[in-house]
């Protein structure tokens, strides 16, 4: 497959490089130092899985340059999305699919404005990873998947190809086809563990010791999962007993928003705890831990000093 990797980052830059070593034709759209550096020396991936050095890797900040694609992994920041999304033109082709694996709930929408919803594929990134150094991801634990589908449900020749190409990469992915509940799932636990490790500067192991501060991540996974119901989407069953993974001693995750606040990088806090006050103001829901997460951590959304 023809592959294109808008924002090559921990999500886009691991997956991405994954698929490259397994032999797919990828091509990392990237910018600043971190594109100087893969240009220079490759993308390299450091990780429990397994490190991996893609050199040369096909880099560049114009999408101009590789032309129409078989797929887009779209891995910008949320408050990228639009200007990112409108350099998505000539990626696309016909049949091309824009899997978003952005955090949130909005992406699929936004882009969908930009590059019309048939090009749209709903995506969810499973792993803790972020630019360690420019041109170098740092995968932290094991655990990677991808899981990805159609907005409507079905099996298309597009998401049956890219399962096939993360097969021969070697890690987890699924079909989804419920990709709405899968966002949803993965918001209750993202927008939860970001926030609290926002509000105590810890991995979500560690801010989770106190038994007041466990019961305040139940409390926020609570909280999406009652928004979501009342908008009609049905979280899977295991959703709010899925941290136990994360919880436990050792685990050490530290999630993209918390890195960011400590670079004194801007935060994606609006489109995650943000989201779901806004979602649960409009199903009549009350969200009273993100509401607090997002007035204590809003003096830090642009950026600033390094926490």
């Amino acid at each position: 497959m023809k592959i294109a990797v808008m924002g090559a980052g921990g999500v886009g830059g691991y997956f991405g490089a994954r698929l490259a070593a397994s032999g797919q034709d990828v091509y990392f759209i990237a910018r600043g130092p971190h594109l100087a550096a893969i240009r220079a020396n490759g993308l390299r991936v450091k990780s429990d899985a397994g490190d991996v050095t893609i050199k040369p890797a096909q880099a560049t900040d114009d999408p101009a340059d590789i032309g129409p694609v078989d797929i887009v992994l779209f891995a910008v920041k949320l408050y990228d999305t639009d200007g990112a999304g409108r350099m998505l033109a000539p990626l696309i082709g016909p049949e091309t699919g824009v899997v978003d694996l952005q955090n949130g709930i909005d992406g699929e929408d936004e882009l969908a404005a930009i590059v019309g919803r048939e090009h749209v594929v709903g995506g969810v990134a499973y792993l803790s990873a972020h630019i360690g150094e420019p041109g170098v991801i740092l995968h932290v634990g094991k655990g990677a998947k991808l899981a990805f589908g159609e907005l409507d449900g079905r099996r298309s020749s597009r998401v049956e190809a890219l399962a096939a190409a993360c097969a021969a990469a070697g890690f987890s992915h699924e079909i989804s086809g419920n990709i709405e509940a899968a966002l949803w799932s993965k918001l209750a636990m993202l927008a939860s563990m970001s926030a609290l490790s926002c509000l105590t500067r810890l991995p979500v192991d560690q801010a989770v010791r106190e038994p007041e501060t466990l019961e305040l991540l139940r409390a926020a996974m609570k909280e999406v999962a009652e928004v979501a119901a009342a908008k009609g989407v049905t979280l899977p069953a295991d959703t709010l007993a899925g941290f136990n993974a994360v919880t436990r001693g050792g685990s050490n995750i530290r999630p993209s928003m918390l890195v960011d606040l400590e670079r004194g990088k801007p935060l994606e806090l609006d489109r995650l705890s943000g989201a779901v006050v806004r979602a649960g103001a409009e199903a009549g829901v009350p969200t009273p831990f993100h509401s607090m997460a997002l007035a204590l951590l809003k003096p830090f959304v642009k950026g600033g000093p390094a926490a």
